[in-house]
């Protein structure tokens, strides 16, 4: 196996990437080299999937990186830990979020190489879609083991914890599955429209990506049943969704960067930026991480920006 390696730098050592044009009351755009994509808030910071590593930014610059073989897939911080998957090894990595090391390697296998696919964390573990065949590993952050498998519906790669349960959708099957964490079985399933992908769970509901309808299903997360959709675009391919602060935040590739939803009346309130390719977003209270890897920048919007206004 290749040995990891860690270039820690100082805070303001990526400063001169930051655009001239940023201030605080606009959005602050970063430069950063290679292809940065998937996103994990850690504080005031962010952690970023790049080409050959994970990175530790803030909004002064690069702070840390790590390298791997193929980091992949939205992460997620739980215990301590930075949770990312490697496409090429087939496993899931813990990285001391303090220490920018790696503490931990997994081999559950990961069950979309091609890097669509989530690690996620809720009831005292963390998960991740294992088999492309259906599976889904439940990890032991205390043993950092596989202490159980989810059997699913094929091609189930997206995953979200909240409301009690882990949800996971299969894009090939069209399917929204409801899974208990107490016996690690589906316990319900919501049929979905075409090509559904990343998904939400919170304000209420849980919120997947249609992404070849170019719609955002809401589906009851108490009884399971959908119970509206949102119209965006043409097609919601290759972005990202977040929750937060009453609203559903949607990462898109066509159109504008992002679309901010209310998600008590459904409506449209904003849509941000001009187009800038495929990327990821999440969300805080200041404000909005997100990242461009065809323009190969991250973005922070502050919260001034993120006002309520028509946007249909």
């Amino acid at each position: 196996m290749r040995k990891f390696e860690l270039m820690v730098l100082a805070a303001t050592a990526g400063i001169a990437a930051i655009s001239t044009a940023a201030h605080a009351e606009g959005e602050q755009v970063i430069t950063v080299p290679g292809f940065a994509d998937f996103l994990a808030v850690d504080g005031k910071t962010v952690w970023a999937t790049n080409k050959g590593r994970v990175e530790h930014w803030s909004r002064q610059g690069k702070i840390a990186e790590v390298a791997m073989d193929h980091p992949c897939g939205a992460m997620t911080i739980a215990h301590g830990a930075l949770w990312v998957a490697d496409c090429e090894k087939g496993t899931l990595n813990r990285i001391d979020i303090r220490t920018a090391k790696l503490t931990a390697t997994i081999h559950t296998g990961i069950a979309n190489p091609k890097g669509e696919l989530n690690v996620v964390a809720g009831a005292g573990a963390i998960w991740v879609a294992s088999e492309d065949k259906g599976v889904i590993a439940r990890v032991d952050p205390d043993s950092n083991s596989v202490t159980a498998s989810v059997t699913v519906d094929p091609g189930t790669w997206y995953l979200a914890f909240g409301h009690e349960y882990l949800w996971a959708v299969s894009a090939s099957q069209q399917s929204l599955q409801r899974i208990d964490p107490r016996t690690n079985t589906v316990v319900g399933k919501t049929g979905l429209g075409k090509e559904p992908g990343f998904l939400a769970a919170g304000e209420g509901a849980v919120w997947v990506q249609e992404q070849g309808d170019g719609t955002v299903a809401r589906i009851d997360p108490a009884s399971g049943e959908l119970t509206g959709r949102i119209k965006v675009g043409d097609n919601l391919k290759w972005g990202d969704i977040d929750t937060g602060g009453g609203k559903v935040w949607l990462r898109t590739t066509d159109d504008q960067v992002f679309v901010v939803i209310d998600a008590r009346t459904h409506a449209i309130e904003q849509r941000m930026g001009k187009a800038a390719g495929s990327g990821a977003l999440r969300y805080t209270r200041p404000g909005l991480w997100t990242s461009a890897h065809d323009e190969h920048t991250l973005s922070w919007w502050p919260k001034s920006m993120l006002k309520a206004k028509p946007g249909r």
